[in-house]
């Protein structure tokens, strides 16, 4: 069993990530985030109350956990308090005892954001103040936490109690056996090195990130999943191979309600692109994936999944983030029968329809990489454990 399990992104972000961090937040000790900052938008539906979670870690909703927001993470003060007051209103309480704030964090001030919302619609950003928070601090003019804490500054003196040195407190947890979830914003197709580049996030949103995110060493992090969508969706500007422009793609966006947790912003849809899957799989070094969202595609009657790409006549298997190359590259597709059932309250993978089961057995296939979860809806409670060995 895992004393510490990583929970990625493996497509352009909005993959479920803060429903699946909740799910398995209920055996965790810690919950740490280690990227982003609130262009991030987890949905978490709890006991029939729905919150969106921007910059707070998603395991806040649950009783005796310590939420970490790392290093890695930017920080807009104004935007955690707000966020600590949403929760107070909903009957979740946030104090110094279930959350804490790096002192090597880096602040977005309002600078930030007044340049980003000048300059970054150019790709699609959400005008947090996301890119030129890192971008000061890549120029070594930024701010972190604990020098906004000495400036005392507007939130200094309700800050300070949340702050501590979170690499030292993260290494001494692992050394207590604590059992981690590091929780990843956006995702992978997004991460500022290996993503579609400018398209892209300002952070590294794969596990790589987690070491730099929250100063811990490669070698303690111990299950790395991927989560993607049955489908694929993707927010704003930059290629997007199997995207759909037509009455399919409407039902698909219609029926997930694919709107943007953070902008509101219509998400672009797409068939599954294994290319792209199998990429992530390389890159972060998964041990299995996770699929949300499954339930959404019934009632379609046939179901593509992309399996490689035609570039100038030649195939290909292999995912690229040269620009020019991906804008050119025609989906292959294999085409698989659809369902009708309605699957949102099935409660063992053995009832699924025998075209569900058959659909997620190929994922595996193309992929390479074993389901160990499915989810079929919002709900806590709708959720199938396929493997086990790979959780708490």
């Amino acid at each position: 069993m895992p004393r510490n399990i990583a929970v990625i992104g493996a497509q352009f972000g909005d993959e479920g990530k803060g429903k699946v961090i909740d799910f398995l937040a209920e055996k965790a000790d810690v919950i740490a985030r280690f990227n982003g900052g609130n262009n991030a938008g987890h949905t978490i539906v709890a006991e029939k109350k729905k919150f969106i979670l921007h910059l707070i870690p998603s395991g806040i909703l649950h009783r005796n956990k310590i939420n970490v927001i790392g290093n890695g993470v930017v920080v807009d003060p104004e935007v955690l308090f707000e966020e600590i007051a949403h929760l107070s209103r909903g009957g979740i309480k946030v104090t110094p005892e279930n959350l804490v704030v790096s002192s090597s964090a880096h602040m977005i001030l309002p600078e930030h954001i007044e340049e980003d919302k000048a300059k970054g619609s150019k790709i699609g950003t959400t005008g947090r103040g996301i890119g030129p928070a890192y971008a000061a601090k890549a120029a070594r003019k930024g701010t972190r936490v604990i020098d906004y804490i000495q400036k005392k500054e507007k939130y200094s003196e309700k800050l300070k109690p949340f702050v501590k040195d979170t690499s030292l407190l993260i290494n001494q947890f692992l050394d207590q056996n604590k059992k981690i979830l590091f929780e990843g914003a956006q995702g992978t197709l997004l991460d500022i090195d290996h993503g579609t580049y400018p398209f892209v996030t300002s952070s590294n949103a794969i596990s790589g990130g987690i070491c730099t995110g929250l100063g811990i060493g490669p070698k303690r992090i111990d299950k790395i999943t991927g989560v993607v969508k049955a489908y694929v969706t993707r927010v704003g500007n930059g290629p997007f191979p199997t995207e759909l422009n037509d009455k399919t793609g409407e039902r698909i966006q219609k029926a997930g309600n694919e709107f943007g947790s953070t902008t509101g912003r219509a998400r672009r849809v797409g068939w599954f692109d294994a290319v792209m899957a199998k990429y992530a799989a390389r890159i972060n070094s998964f041990d299995s994936m996770i699929i949300t969202k499954l339930d959404v595609l019934s009632g379609l009657e046939k179901i593509k999944i992309c399996v490689g790409y035609r570039r100038k006549e030649k195939r290909t298997e292999e995912f690229t983030t040269n620009l020019e190359e991906l804008e050119n590259s025609e989906p292959i597709y294999i085409v698989m029968d659809g369902w009708d059932d309605d699957i949102s309250n099935v409660k063992q993978f053995e009832d699924l329809p025998k075209n569900a089961k058959d659909y997620l057995r190929r994922v595996e296939q193309l992929v390479k990489i074993p389901v160990s979860m499915v989810s079929l809806g919002p709900g806590r409670e709708q959720t199938l454990i396929l493997r086990r060995n790979e959780f708490f």
